[in-house]
């Protein structure tokens, strides 16, 4: 079976080349990723593998469809960049990666909340320039602070863990409350509660039209002035305009981010040679109390296995005619 996939850098043809090894998976590896224009390469494939920052518009799918693709497998958990109501119109199937390394993402978190709070990037600059004053550097102990977990699934639930090993106070918010993080001691509130308590705020929910800017001007507006808000989830949880709006105004602290509403125009390529045409994300990266890593959050050699293996099982049973474990369906 061939499978093409977009957006291809080096570590996805190791890993991926790797995984496939002894099985009659054949691999044509695409460097641009998925968009309307991109879309007719994949016409000889019955399956396609993609990403979180592929274009799978109704456009797009109708072009799939057009062709041979009757199966896109993600390699990734995320599926919100998917018009998932007319792929299972066209019949094309959506396969994921539901959980790889959930430890990779939610140790992310807490090394964004440590170099924020630490400013470990800028005392790194300093010493290399010879400057080892610490004017500027001053930070707080996690030890005692509170912190607010939105989103507890199992990403979550590892964050939680490894924030009260730092002797954190945890507060949470989910509608499906975790038994392991109420094991934890970590007590749940409304939203609103968790925002005006805790210090530091950190996301971990998916992207759904309940949780489309969480974070705008109403919740920036309830929060504990000068909390820190940590997202390495999804872009979309985050007003951007609004954030800026916050660091202005001093509501929020400080914001690290892994992931950016708009990200798909920017992250995975080296623009270092090129005008940033976002004036907003231009504008937030400004601020010096603004930690942006370009959604590397999973970017684990564990994960990356954990991610191949999967979507090679997940294309083993659509060539075999199964039914697909990961499928991702409408709801």
């Amino acid at each position: 079976m061939e499978v093409a996939v977009f957006g291809t850098k080096s570590y996805d043809r190791q890993f991926l080349q790797a995984a496939a090894h002894g099985t009659d998976i054949e691999w044509s590896f695409i460097e641009p990723r998925l968009t309307e224009t991109t879309a007719p390469l994949a016409s000889p494939f019955e399956a396609i593998c993609c990403f979180v920052n592929d274009e799978i518009s109704a456009g797009v799918l109708q072009k799939l469809a057009d062709g041979k693709t009757k199966l896109i497998a993600m390699r990734c958990a995320g599926y919100n960049n998917i018009d998932l109501p007319v792929a299972q119109q066209l019949g094309i199937q959506v396969a994921r990666v539901p959980a790889y390394s959930p430890y990779a993402v939610a140790e992310h978190a807490a090394g964004l909340i440590l170099t924020l709070n630490r400013k470990y990037h800028k005392a790194y600059n300093r010493v290399r320039e010879g400057d080892f004053s610490l004017g500027g550097l001053l930070g707080f102990d996690l030890h005692g602070k509170t912190v607010g977990v939105i989103g507890t699934g199992k990403i979550g639930q590892i964050f939680a863990r490894i924030m009260h090993g730092f002797g954190c106070e945890l507060l949470a918010y989910d509608v499906h409350p975790a038994e392991e993080c109420q094991k934890l001691g970590v007590k749940y509130e409304a939203l609103e509660e968790v925002l005006a308590q805790s210090d530091i705020i950190s996301l971990h929910c998916p992207l759904l039209p309940a949780t489309k800017h969480l974070i705008d001007d109403q919740a920036i507006a309830k929060l504990k002035p000068g909390a820190m808000i940590i997202n390495t989830s999804r872009g979309g949880l985050i007003d951007t305009k609004a954030a800026i709006g916050g660091l202005k105004s001093g509501q929020i602290g400080s914001l690290g981010i892994d992931v950016y509403e708009e990200e798909a125009d920017l992250f995975f390529e080296d623009m270092s040679e090129s005008v940033i045409q976002d004036d907003v994300f231009a504008r937030l990266v400004t601020f010096p109390n603004v930690l942006v890593t370009g959604h590397q959050g999973f970017f684990t050699q564990n994960a990356l296995e954990a991610i191949a293996n999967v979507t090679v099982e997940n294309l083993k049973q659509f060539s075999a005619g199964e039914n697909l474990a990961n499928q991702v369906k409408v709801s």
